[in-house]
């Protein structure tokens, strides 16, 4: 069975049809520049967050899951484990520079002691040797004066045997 629809029927679904598509038609453009619009703005907004998202998994997911990889790797690994190092050498290493150290150390010590103490001697010394000047200069000083006083004797003496000598002969 075929349906018929009589002509005019169909013009008026037509005029109808076209009037409704001229009103609809700026509402639909306006529809369609609105979406644009709100489309370029979503973007806009999504953008830095899908960028902040890849530099988050890239900087704190990625290196975690690189860490269980590799640990994974290692417990399948059927290779025989690195041995560990003797750690005596190196414990004795850095026990010898401590001693070393510590020897240096009381050497300055000592040194500056040692200096401050000559130090301490030399002035001693230099003092000690001050006061021996002096009363060697002042024991030559007595004697000087001494064999001054003895010389002024033994002057007169010479004068008053000198002058007895001349008068005799005269």
């Amino acid at each position: 069975m075929k349906i018929v629809i009589p002509e005019t029927r169909l013009r008026q679904v037509k005029a109808q049809a076209v009037r409704t598509a001229d009103r609809v038609g700026p509402m639909a453009t306006q529809a369609r520049d609105t979406a644009n619009e709100k489309i370029v703005v979503a973007r806009g907004w999504a953008a830095p967050k899908l960028d902040a998202a890849a530099h988050s998994i890239a900087e704190e997911i990625a290196p975690k899951i690189s860490a269980m990889m590799s640990q994974a790797a290692a417990r399948i690994d059927p290779a025989p484990a690195v041995k560990t190092r003797n750690r005596a050498p190196v414990l004795l290493l850095f026990m010898g520079l401590a001693v070393g150290a510590v020897g240096y150390a009381m050497y300055r010590k000592n040194a500056d002691q040692w200096a401050d103490s000559m130090k301490d001697s030399a002035s001693d010394a230099s003092h000690w040797v001050g006061q021996k000047t002096e009363t060697t200069a002042d024991r030559v000083s007595g004697a000087t004066h001494d064999a001054a006083s003895k010389v002024d004797e033994f002057g007169g003496k010479a004068d008053s045997k000198a002058d007895q000598i001349s008068k005799k002969m005269s």
